[in-house]
């Protein structure tokens, strides 16, 4: 686990406190009718926005199969869903992943792929860092031939505030074992990601 997990944390109502202050500190009353209940709101949402600091992702990888007829060829799994939040801004990252990895002796449940980049996304993050803490992770527990992963997102930290420049996608990408070390392994998982709209002139 995390040194993040070792942190005591503050009450319930300290919390809901610090969002009653953070309120005040917009200008406005945190006592009137329609942010009476927003401290509470508040908090419950962050209970689900940073759920995978209370999360192990290790553990959901050590349930593996090993009856796989000599399979050895990539297993991918593109286009995962990923919402984070930017730990300079604490605002919304918003895009999806692709993972791929060669199995050596054995695979995991794909289930388990989208749950470990869920696990690091519910965490404050940066774009850089998910994508590595995600291929490590896969790469250490599994110990295949090779990992890759790649992440595309939207960052609500420039769109929203700052230079307000909108359409743009940060890509960030990991390659460990084969996909790292052979340019045709690299092109085919890029190519497969690459028909779903993905990750385009990675491999250029």
């Amino acid at each position: 686990m995390s040194d993040a997990n070792k942190i005591q944390r503050p009450s319930r109502a300290e919390a809901e406190e610090a969002v009653r202050t953070l309120i005040r500190w917009a200008g406005d009353d945190p006592t009137r009718e329609g942010l009476r209940g927003t401290p509470d709101r508040v908090v419950r949402s962050y209970n689900e926005f940073f759920a995978g600091y209370e999360e192990d992702p290790v553990a959901m990888l050590e349930r593996t199969f090993e009856e796989i007829e000599g399979y050895d060829e990539m297993v991918v799994l593109r286009d995962i869903r990923m919402e984070s939040h930017c730990e300079h801004h604490m605002v919304p990252i918003i895009g999806k992943a692709h993972v791929a990895y060669l199995p050596g002796k054995r695979v995991v449940g794909i289930s388990k792929l989208a749950r470990v980049v869920e696990v690091y996304a519910k965490r404050l993050q940066i774009q850089e860092k998910l994508t590595a803490q995600v291929a490590n992770t896969l790469q250490e527990v599994l110990q295949p031939r090779g990992v890759a992963v790649v992440m595309e997102a939207g960052h609500q930290c420039m769109t929203t505030r700052g230079v307000h420049k909108h359409g743009v996608t940060m890509v960030t990408s990991r390659m460990l074992g084969a996909f790292r070390d052979d340019p045709r392994t690299r092109h085919e998982f890029l190519t497969m990601i690459a028909s779903s709209g993905g990750a385009r002139g990675l491999d250029d």
